[in-house]
């Protein structure tokens, strides 16, 4: 849930894009601040970038910040929306309201109102609206959870705007997520990010804590998902992963858990490793989003 982990798969993609000159296939354009909801007073903003030249309405990969819902920005992504651009998807770096400013459910709403408006504009970006895959990274991997698990009827839809359309997607994928907050795994450590997020203890607001986890709401008709969770992960166990594609299992929810052994929150990840996860992202979301 750390954000220093948050960037390091960054910084593959980054090198690659700087390597490799733009073919007009390759082209994409990128806009910043595009506002996507407003709440109160404040303006939820999200990057994009799309494929200069598609043809027909295309699936669109949003990306998803960690920084234990405390820290870290949009920008932190902008390699990756480039990335997926040039795979042929629009894609998209969200920002959301941070705690303790804001605390549960403000950053699920957030991300909820920012999938609804991108159906709302699906003509305008050129998004196919019945496409549109999240992934994440710690605390974003747990957004992105949310958005594979939570229906309409669940609720924390918020006020941000676009109130008849969907927010949940139909791919995700998962670099080292908290997937239930309430769980007696959570280690020492994580507790006060995890109190800090919900505003109080597990004793304190019990109904939140499950509330706020993905694992509450996983049914049926959920998203595919891939999980990536390393095995000496300090921050988030990786017996939270397992959690996951145990429920995944029971409900016959296509996808997968990957278990990287003795790596930790994304820290210590190899160059090699960071490569092959980054091919398995996109190879996931090219079977699950991209209409054969």
């Amino acid at each position: 849930m750390s954000i220093q982990h948050s960037i390091v798969w960054s910084l593959i993609p980054g090198l690659l894009l700087l390597a490799a000159p733009l073919s007009a296939a390759d082209a994409f354009t990128l806009k910043y601040d595009i506002v996507y909801g407003t709440v109160g007073e404040t303006n939820l903003c999200m990057d994009i970038a799309f494929p200069t030249q598609s043809c027909g309405p295309i699936p669109c990969v949003v990306v998803i910040h960690g920084g234990a819902w405390t820290l870290g920005n949009k920008s932190m992504h902008t390699n990756e929306i480039k990335y997926f651009a040039k795979q042929g998807y629009v894609s998209v770096s969200i920002g959301y309201r941070l705690a303790p400013d804001h605390r549960f459910p403000a950053q699920i709403e957030d991300v909820k109102c920012a999938i609804r408006y991108l159906r709302a504009n699906c003509k305008k970006f050129n998004i196919d609206p019945d496409q549109i895959g999240a992934v994440g990274f710690s605390a974003g991997a747990h957004l992105s959870m949310m958005l594979g698990t939570m229906n309409q009827e669940d609720g924390f839809e918020g006020k941000g705007g676009w109130p008849d359309e969907s927010s949940k997607v139909q791919a995700v994928v998962s670099y080292y997520g908290p997937t239930q907050l309430d769980a007696n795994d959570i280690p020492k450590e994580s507790v006060p990010l995890v109190s800090n997020f919900i505003g109080g203890s597990q004793k304190e607001k019990p109904n939140a804590y499950r509330q706020a986890s993905p694992l509450t709401y996983v049914s049926p008709e959920d998203a595919p998902m891939l999980l990536f969770h390393g095995t000496s992960d300090p921050i988030v166990p990786y017996s939270q992963a397992i959690k996951m594609v145990t429920a995944m299992t029971r409900h016959n929810i296509p996808g997968r858990v990957e278990l990287l052994m003795n790596a930790d929150h994304g820290g210590n990840w190899s160059v090699e490793e960071l490569a092959r996860t980054k091919d398995a992202t996109s190879a996931f979301f090219e079977k699950h989003l991209k209409k054969q």
